[in-house]
């Protein structure tokens, strides 16, 4: 008897035991065809020849939500704290390829420890505190997808980028206020700047009333922003030819010639107000190469000073139906004059709507326009690149998606 009793008493424990341990898989699918009326196919005469172009493409070049599948655990340690940790994939649908430039947790890797009363601390490859709180004012957060993004995510609201080697926390939230604050550490002897990253970011959740701003500052970005993922950073800077091949800064002609950036800074703010089933929201970002001329990155150009990117959006949405949202917004980017190129102006429309065939399935179709001026970064007349696709061959260009998304 003693002995059926221990025996029970261990099952017991053990079932508690499991019941304060948890590994959940998630994931999703989203994969479309992706439509744009000029793409550069080359040059004919000195100036960009274009064509239509059609493709099958994941929803890491245009659409909604990048393909991925995670892993997210936690374990109870007692007196209201657990330890944590997620390891999420992105694949590419349409290829089976690994997104990310080829990183096996490209989105996320990080364990951490989480108390109820005073925050959560992680460490690993992880998403920014400016991202977290601002994303979600602007249309590529929220239903526009990346192609909505302000020039190819010059201000990487889409999450382009997350930050590799970095310890974050992020508070409570407290009667609608949760704060954060990321530093990644450069790791380069003799110097404890070279390669640093720190972020900050702040939000409040009041119901009908929303607002966030944030803050990033990474040091020598054309290797520790742009290149913390494999075959990316500096290589890419003029690997433009195909859709999903501009997916950073880097790889579009608005921004590559800025690699020598010596700091890149970031600062954004937002706001929206929901009326019944309509959001109306507006989001400001300013992005700033700073010391380009640094031995940072590469300087064809010889450029020197600050390039300084401003983007404002004005957008809403519309809960049509329990099923149906629709959205449409305004963008618009201007560059300052970097060499006496006079600028670059960027204006852009975006609009949406995405259909729940259940709680895990829907239909989505996006549309953007884009029109550009000026000069770009690589010291010719401005042509139009909508987020995701291959650069037009003018000064517009219209992208198109259709898409279906699968969560699991």
């Amino acid at each position: 008897m003693k002995r059926h009793a221990a025996a029970c008493a261990l099952a017991l424990s053990a079932g508690a035991a499991h019941a304060q341990s948890s590994v959940t898989l998630y994931g999703l699918i989203d994969v479309g065809i992706s439509y744009t009326n000029s793409a550069q196919t080359g040059k004919t005469g000195g100036h960009p020849k274009g064509a239509s172009q059609f493709a099958l493409t994941d929803a890491h070049a245009t659409g909604l939500s990048g393909s991925r599948w995670g892993l997210r655990g936690a374990e109870d340690l007692g007196g209201g704290l657990q330890a944590i940790f997620v390891l999420e994939n992105g694949f590419m649908a349409n290829s089976g390829a690994l997104a990310q430039g080829g990183a096996e947790f490209g989105r996320q890797a990080y364990v951490g420890l989480l108390s109820s009363s005073y925050g959560t601390l992680t460490a690993g490859r992880q998403y920014d505190p400016l991202v977290e709180s601002v994303q979600q004012f602007g249309a590529s957060g929220v239903w526009g997808g990346y192609m909505s993004s302000h020039l190819n995510d010059v201000d990487n609201l889409s999450n382009t980028n997350r930050i590799n080697n970095s310890i974050k926390f992020t508070t409570p939230v407290f009667h609608g206020i949760r704060a954060g604050g990321l530093y990644s550490l450069g790791g380069v002897a003799g110097s404890t700047t070279q390669n640093q990253i720190w972020s900050l970011g702040v939000s409040y959740n009041g119901g009908s009333l929303a607002l966030g701003a944030g803050y990033l500052n990474a040091r020598d970005p054309n290797v520790s922003f742009y290149g913390n993922t494999p075959n990316k950073g500096l290589a890419s800077a003029n690997n433009i030819g195909s859709f999903g091949s501009a997916t950073t800064p880097e790889a579009s002609p608005g921004s590559a010639g800025y690699a020598s950036a010596k700091t890149l800074e970031i600062i954004g703010a937002g706001i929206a107000y929901t009326m019944s089933q309509t959001t109306v929201s507006a989001v400001v970002t300013n992005t700033r190469f700073e010391s380009l001329g640094s031995a940072s990155g590469p300087n064809p150009l010889g450029y020197t000073g600050n390039a300084i990117f401003t983007s404002g959006e004005l957008g809403v949405r519309v809960r049509i139906t329990p099923t149906l949202l629709t959205g449409i917004a305004f963008d618009y980017t201007q560059r300052n004059s970097v060499k006496g190129d006079g600028g670059a102006k960027y204006m852009q429309l975006d609009l949406g709507a995405d259909y729940n065939l259940s709680k895990r399935t829907d239909l989505y179709a996006l549309a953007v326009l884009q029109r550009a001026s000026g000069h770009d970064s690589l010291g010719q007349s401005a042509v139009a690149n909508v987020s995701g696709f291959t650069p037009s061959a003018s000064n517009k260009q219209l992208g198109l998606r259709v898409g279906l998304r699968h969560k699991f």
